[in-house]
């Protein structure tokens, strides 16, 4: 079965929900991500897309399925936001992401490693990735079950050190009595010694 039949099936069970609030990075680190343009990768039914719409921002959000764009349509049209959002249906094994465009990249629980270097090129200069995803970790029970599809230790960090990392963690959360271990990562595409730095969120 291939990525896009997997996902539509998945998008069509009633029992299958995402979650309708933004990712974390995104919520806690909103004051410190710079206005424009952003990319929502594998948006899913597009919870970090409208998150931005509704900030302001004119948005590009690309997923394999459908089904959940279809969903994420629905959303927007809801909230009055769909003019702006493009909703782009693509394989990002194959989608060419545009150099130098966007001053937010958005990625959540989706592993992306080898599309790293394509996405800190879409990055306009000062631009932020906002990234998350499952850890492999003995300890989670929610999330991919496949540790192929889970980051090491680490992993995350190491690919982003030419950006300048904002915030990032390791950490275990626990929701509805599930367990997760996250790597969470804020990174501006800007270098030198000296930079303006965003204050940890309150808990």
């Amino acid at each position: 079965m291939d990525d896009r039949t997997y996902w539509d099936e998945r998008y069509r069970d009633a029992t299958f929900r995402l979650p309708e609030e933004p990712s974390r990075p995104l919520r806690e680190f909103a004051d410190a991500l710079p206005e424009g343009r952003a990319f929502d990768v594998a948006t899913g039914t597009g919870r970090n897309a409208l998150f931005l719409a509704a900030a302001g921002y004119e948005v590009d959000a690309v997923d394999v399925s459908g089904v959940g764009l279809d969903e994420a349509r629905e959303r927007a049209a809801e909230r009055d936001l769909d003019g702006h959002v493009d909703w782009i249906q693509a394989d990002l094994d194959t989608y060419c992401v545009p150099e130098s465009a966007y001053d937010v990249v958005s990625v959540s629980f989706y592993r992306a490693l080898e599309l790293l270097p394509d996405l800190k090129e879409a990055l306009a200069p000062g631009g932020v990735l906002c990234y998350e995803h499952h850890l492999r970790s003995p300890e989670a029970d929610r999330g991919p079950s496949d540790d192929r599809h889970r980051f090491r230790s680490n992993d995350l960090l190491r690919a982003v050190l030419d950006l300048t990392v904002l915030h990032y963690e390791e950490t275990t959360r626990v929701e509805d009595g599930r367990t997760s271990a996250v790597a969470t990562i804020v990174a501006r595409n800007t270098g030198g010694g000296s930079q303006t730095y965003p204050r940890r969120p309150a808990e």
